[in-house]
């Protein structure tokens, strides 16, 4: 069993992109810059988007942070990104998510440019990314593919099972991983909260990609040996043993399940790490194209 450290790979994405903002000041370009939209006060949403500003320092991004109240109307917040759009200053842009209820996400993401859409959720990306074409690939699917990538991982001929249909993370990763390329070549199935007979589909599995947010939903029994196991789940549970009174757990009851997998990503520290450094990525790659 070997443990895929997706912090370590991430740090190594870090310093490549690093040297290539040197390349491009060095060439009297300005560096990257990248803008995150955070309404309210979520906490997963406040980790993610401290991580986000701290990874813009260490590659030389630019980065600017806009925050609001929850109460903002839905009108101030598509005025927000209309500006961010025509701002010839600003590569890419983020609006994180979760959203008030009061205000339609989906309109929230069309409304965003697709050339600056470094999330990838816009449907001008995720058509393009369906048939092959260049576009901004979702961050989380992004960070899988490059771990899978990068630890040599063949996916050619197998069978990949995805936990969870979110338009995040399991319908973009599905598409990638079906894609005739390497990684990818894989039979694909997705299964969700109405799949019938779950742990027999689990236990047919050479690669499973969990992404439920349901903390140690995948046991010992619903895998086989030898599994390839990418555990997307990243929930806060309560915990007596962390000052901050939570910890993170995965979608895999990662101690009974380990020894079973030939490779299995940890949380944290697994797939979490290359969500970041993928959204740095795609910003790098929209301030090339610009």
């Amino acid at each position: 069993m070997q443990i895929i450290d997706g912090k370590k790979i991430a740090g190594e994405i870090k310093g490549e992109i690093a040297e290539e903002v040197i390349r491009m000041q060095a060439a009297g370009r300005r560096p990257p810059h990248l803008a995150a939209v955070l309404v309210g006060h979520d906490g997963g949403s406040e980790t993610y988007v401290a991580h986000k500003v701290k990874a813009c320092e260490e590659v030389g991004f630019r980065s600017t942070l806009i925050r609001y109240e929850d109460d903002i109307a839905e009108s101030g917040l598509l005025s927000c990104i209309a500006r961010l759009n025509a701002d010839a200053e600003v590569d890419g842009f983020i609006v994180q998510l979760p959203l008030p209820g009061h205000i339609d996400e989906q309109k929230i993401i069309e409304a965003v440019l697709p050339s600056k859409d470094v999330d990838g959720f816009h449907p001008v990306n995720v058509g393009r990314m369906s048939i092959g074409l260049p576009c901004f690939v979702p961050a989380t699917p992004l960070g899988i593919i490059e771990l899978l990538r990068r630890y040599r991982i063949d996916t050619c001929g197998k069978h990949c099972v995805v936990l969870g249909r979110s338009n995040i993370v399991g319908k973009p990763v599905s598409l990638l991983m079906a894609q005739k390329t390497q990684p990818g070549d894989a039979t694909v199935t997705i299964c969700h909260s109405r799949t019938k007979n779950l742990a027999d589909i689990t236990r047919q599995a050479d690669i499973i990609i969990s992404a439920l947010g349901q903390p140690e939903f995948l046991t010992a029994d619903m895998v086989k040996d030898g599994v390839v196991l990418i555990d997307v789940g990243t929930t806060r549970v309560p915990s007596q043993e962390t000052k901050s009174g939570w910890k993170l757990k995965g979608d895999v009851k990662f101690d009974e399940v380990a020894p079973k997998c030939s490779y299995i990503t940890p949380v944290p520290g697994g797939v979490g790490p290359m969500t970041i450094v993928s959204l740095l990525r795609n910003t790098l790659q929209a301030a090339q194209q610009r």
